[in-house]
């Protein structure tokens, strides 16, 4: 679905993402670790568009900037960038008639109640918390239903209710086929949701594995991510419980920034 290849990233002479390479395999949820400032924000900004870089993404086949992959591609930011002076329910109905929907009413109404906003239709967007504002980023980058969706540290400012429909969420994405990237320096928000994990440091990849890997090693991911980014054993970085490094294994929403492809302004930035 997603095959990220070679991908550079500089700002100036720092080395944002340094030879990223990656996929994501149809209908799987890869949880993309690092501590902060490992380049997990950059790669996915790259993926989605908004940056320029070195190297090459497509989507489901299609370059990543291109029309086709924006339609089946979703984004949730990891900061919130709503308008001030619409609503809730009006950013919901800007981004479905942004991505052209049809009979969107009752999603934008389902997902409003589950996210407890349903009672928040009319506040605008800089009324809101920063809980309110996560949850209303997460509402927009669900309401299309994209083919893949990427999301950006989602579960910072959640409440447990919040973040327990999030969860469920996924499974239901997984259930239906999609494809899933979901950023974090968290792990335990992440630990029961992934196949695959990535472990960026430094702007690189350290370790791809999958979970069957890793769960036949009998190590817990968090063993593994703190092996990877504090070198506790050379041997282990060497071959890191059955993970592949990136060299190894090449194929091993905030309204303004979830219009992925309708959104004229996130276009000029890209």
């Amino acid at each position: 679905m997603l095959h990220v290849a070679h991908v550079t990233k500089k700002y100036g002479k720092t080395v944002a993402c340094n030879d990223v390479c990656f996929h994501l395999d149809p209908g799987s949820v890869t949880v993309l670790l690092g501590p902060n400032g490992a380049g997990k924000s950059t790669i996915m900004k790259s993926i989605i568009g908004f940056l320029r870089y070195e190297g090459e993404i497509t989507v489901a086949g299609f370059p990543n900037k291109s029309v086709e992959a924006r339609r089946i591609l979703g984004y949730v930011p990891e900061m919130p960038s709503l308008y001030p002076n619409l609503t809730v329910l009006e950013h919901m109905e800007f981004l479905a008639r942004a991505y052209r929907m049809t009979d969107y009413k009752g999603r934008i109404e389902e997902l409003l109640a589950r996210f407890e906003l349903d009672d928040k239709k009319k506040k605008f967007g800089d009324e809101l918390s920063k809980g309110m504002q996560q949850k209303l980023n997460l509402c927009l980058g669900l309401l299309p239903d994209p083919e893949m969706l990427m999301m950006d540290e989602p579960m910072i400012g959640l409440d447990p209710h919040a973040i327990k429909q999030l969860k469920l969420c996924i499974e239901e994405m997984r259930a239906a086929r999609k494809t899933m990237l979901i950023s974090t320096h968290i792990i335990d928000s992440v630990d029961m949701l992934w196949d695959r994990a990535l472990i960026m440091q430094d702007g690189v990849i350290k370790a791809n594995v999958l979970r069957h890997e890793l769960e036949a090693s009998g190590r817990t991911l968090e063993e593994l991510f703190f092996d990877v980014t504090e070198n506790l054993s050379k041997e282990d970085m060497s071959h890191p419980a059955g993970a592949e490094t990136a060299g190894e294994n090449d194929g091993g929403a905030a309204a303004g920034e979830n219009a992925s492809g309708a959104d004229a302004e996130a276009e000029t930035k890209a």
